[in-house]
């Protein structure tokens, strides 16, 4: 997810700074970002799972996203944006760090895809509304996320698909994302801030009082021989889907 100049600000500087710190890194799957790496395709999953059930129609094409706009909120160097682009989306990705949105560029034309990339927060820019909106481990990151779930939904189109994952307020988070975690550096010192995680009724909450409806909900769980995946187990992460109310 620097700083962006506008006056609705939602994401702190501090966590916007942390992040850009992190962008050269960002596309290293052995690198400080290599938990994004191993958890992208389990979100990836939940997503097609989602995509398919909002657009039956295009649930066996190999571009079920063929003349639908997404955006990625949060978007870092692209982890999202670059599969959704190849899942025949046109795709915008909006981050707080233009350190983030120039790693994301570079990493995009080298791969040849045509995305477009800009940075500041959500709710200073005027790009519209989108088919798809996608806004993956951001939420934990925001001052007011109230206002800033109010910024994501206006951003969705009427019949727009919203897909979004944080990690839960629980005792086991506390111990394993934070505490062994950070300990071990399977993920950056200073990544996550217990206090600001939220539990999936509150999230439910915000999103009701923004306009929008739960539509299916998974945690993200992770257990020997299986490592990272979608399941009932909401204790460490959980993604979900929304729609308009």
């Amino acid at each position: 997810m620097g700083n962006a100049n506008v006056s609705n600000v939602t994401i702190r500087p501090e966590e916007a700074d942390f992040f850009a710190g992190l962008a050269r890194d960002w596309w290293n799957p052995k690198g400080p970002m290599a938990s994004l790496h191993q958890v992208n395709p389990v979100r990836l999953a939940f997503m097609r799972d989602a995509i398919d059930a909002h657009w039956p129609a295009a649930a066996a094409s190999a571009k079920p996203l063929a003349d639908k706009a997404a955006l990625d909120i949060g978007c870092g160097a692209g982890l999202v944006c670059e599969p959704l682009a190849r899942l025949g989306a046109a795709v915008t990705g909006v981050d707080a760090a233009a350190e983030n949105v120039a790693a994301a560029s570079a990493h995009a034309e080298a791969m040849g895809l045509d995305i477009r990339y800009m940075a500041g927060e959500v709710g200073g820019l005027d790009i519209g509304t989108f088919d798809l909106v996608t806004c993956v481990e951001v939420i934990e990151h925001v001052a007011d996320k109230s206002a800033f779930l109010r910024d994501v939904a206006a951003r969705l189109a009427p019949d727009g698909l919203l897909v979004m994952s944080t990690p839960n307020r629980t005792t086991a988070s506390r111990l394993l994302l934070v505490g062994a975690a950070e300990a071990v550096g399977y993920v950056p010192k200073g990544t996550h801030h217990w206090d600001d995680f939220i539990t999936p009724e509150e999230f439910e909450d915000l999103l009701a009082d923004a306009g929008l409806s739960v539509t299916a909900m998974r945690g993200i769980a992770w257990r020997p021989g299986k490592g990272l995946h979608l399941s009932d187990d909401m204790a460490l992460n959980y993604i979900l889907s929304a729609r308009r109310a």
